[in-house]
């Protein structure tokens, strides 16, 4: 069996959950919402013990920064030997910028 990693949100992430969730309240539709950041927290749960499972992220060529595609969204996230940081929730139409 995999060995288990812990998995923690970044700051930029969760203001993401957060602005994803609010959208969704302001479109009417709550429970949308409150349904993508359960699943999206469930998929990222999955993550670590299986942290290869998302593609690495095309703009960036780098295997310890990897994705998940939730549609519409992606979760990007950095490896780490023994945990992983969800660093982004974005529209998956959304480019990764580098600084």
């Amino acid at each position: 069996m995999a060995e288990q990693r812990s998995v923690a949100f970044a700051e930029s992430a969760l203001t993401d959950l957060e602005a994803l969730r609010l959208w969704y309240v302001e479109q009417g539709a709550p429970e949308v919402g409150e349904r993508f950041v359960v699943e999206i927290v469930g998929q990222v749960e999955r993550l670590a013990l299986y942290p290869e499972s998302g593609r690495i992220v095309p703009e960036l060529g780098s295997a310890a920064v990897r994705e998940l595609i939730h549609p519409p969204f992606r979760v990007v996230y950095r490896v780490g030997t023994d945990h992983l940081w969800v660093i982004r929730v974005w529209r998956s139409e959304r480019l990764l910028g580098m600084p």
